[in-house]
């Protein structure tokens, strides 16, 4: 699939029931412990994301040069993984994955005794990583919590492997800490005991124990579900495979978005989506340091609902498979609305203000899976709406606009010779 796609509302009542795709954040970190177990630990219901299927070749396959492509956390956690591999590495990935920062990593890994070069820029992939050389050095390292909560996961996975375990000190407000705690949970489910006491995480050394592990369906994934849910006039939508007591940290949409007119019903083997009609609030404050996935979906939504509003936690947006702060401006440009980064007294923040105008328009995707899905809810208020390179969301949700024609929202492509 690739090419323009334009998207339609074939009604404004959406109702369907959805088989959401498996976590690709509790794949990628159980396929790593798979790998470290040496296989006694099991993993079912991987995800058919790009990003793990990318990861699961490489950690099988093993070639002497690893090309991660753009996925990111298998970039950060295959440089923990390899630098203990009694071999050498070289791991890269695309232009854009080289511009993506993995400094911190590097350093903390070199710390214990790890060898990882930059084979270009400092502080940038492609790395030379000499499994061979690493020798176990200190057990203590210092890391900066609110970069990438992925070099702290990195860390994590392979601490119980370490001679002599490895203690985590996290340095600066830590960001994304559902994800860290994440890492803890599935490392607890194979059996490792780790300590984390306010800014330290410790982990003795020990052995990955045998299991199995069932990944959940992606929250981030429903949380798209929940923007068309917004934007309805009327929805009914079931979504299968999700969990009451989830680990994974985006759940708090259930939270986020019953302020603005969706609510959550528990299932058995899901949730079921319905619009309330109740008022809407003109202006809301959220805080997405733990959950910045969420930001892109749930501030278009914001914007298509006229509501303004006061943003924090999104500063790890602009590394990410784009700068997502800079697409986001961009893109609610088109529709008129304005999207500015300020600073107060406690740091940065952003603000969300103007009309929305349902205009024609075509957005651009910047190679960011989460790009396209966080418009494509706008066909439910928008005419004419054209998404380009559709085919990034393989990288997270690879059945994405199947799933959309199931509840009423139809596509086809604007120029048919594209297929």
């Amino acid at each position: 699939m690739s090419g323009t796609i334009r998207i339609h509302a074939t009604q404004t009542h959406l109702k369907g029931c959805i088989q959401l795709p498996s976590s690709k954040s509790e794949s990628n970190r159980a396929l790593i412990i798979r790998a470290l177990s040496h296989g006694f630990a099991e993993v079912e219901n991987l995800s058919e994301a790009r990003d793990t299927v990318i990861l699961e070749h490489l950690l099988r396959e093993m070639p002497d040069e690893l090309d991660v492509g753009d996925a990111g956390t298998a970039m950060r956690f295959l440089t923990a993984f390899l630098a203990f591999q009694p071999r050498d590495f070289i791991l890269t990935g695309s232009s854009r994955m080289q511009e993506r920062p993995i400094g911190p990593l590097v350093e903390a890994l070199r710390s214990i005794g790890a060898e990882v070069n930059y084979m270009r820029r400092e502080g940038y992939p492609p790395l030379m990583i000499h499994g061979r050389n690493a020798k176990f050095g200190d057990s203590m390292i210092d890391i900066p919590a609110n970069v990438s909560s992925q070099y702290i996961s990195a860390l994590l996975l392979i601490a119980p492997t370490l001679t002599d375990g490895l203690s985590i000190r996290l340095v600066n407000e830590v960001r994304s800490r559902p994800y860290i705690e994440m890492t803890l949970r599935l490392m607890s489910h194979f059996g490792v005991n780790t300590i984390w006491e306010r800014d330290m995480i410790r982990v003795p050394r020990q052995p990955y124990a045998a299991g199995t592990y069932f990944v959940e369906a992606d929250w981030s994934a429903a949380s798209y579900w929940f923007c068309m849910v917004a934007l309805s006039e009327q929805a009914e939508i079931t979504l299968l495979g999700l969990r009451r007591d989830s680990w994974q940290g985006d759940k708090v949409v259930t939270e986020m978005m019953a302020d603005i007119g969706v609510e959550t019903e528990w299932l058995d083997n899901g949730l079921k989506l319905t619009k309330d009609d109740l008022p809407l609030p003109t202006h809301v404050h959220w805080d997405f340091t733990s959950c910045p996935d969420l930001a892109q979906g749930l501030l278009v939504s914001l914007s298509a609902l006229g509501i303004n509003g006061r943003f924090r936690g999104l500063e790890s947006l602009k590394i990410k498979e784009t700068d997502r702060i800079a697409a986001l401006q961009n893109e609610l440009r088109k529709f008129g609305i304005t999207f500015e980064e300020k600073r107060d007294t406690h740091g940065p923040f952003w603000e969300l203000s103007g009309n929305f105008n349902p205009t024609k328009a075509t957005i651009s995707t910047y190679k960011d899976h989460r790009m396209a899905m966080s418009f494509a809810p706008l066909a439910l208020k928008v005419k004419d709406l054209q998404i380009l390179s559709p085919e990034v969301v393989v990288k997270s949700y690879p059945g994405f606009w199947d799933d959309l024609e199931k509840v009423g929202i139809g596509w086809a492509f604007v120029d048919s010779g594209n297929t």
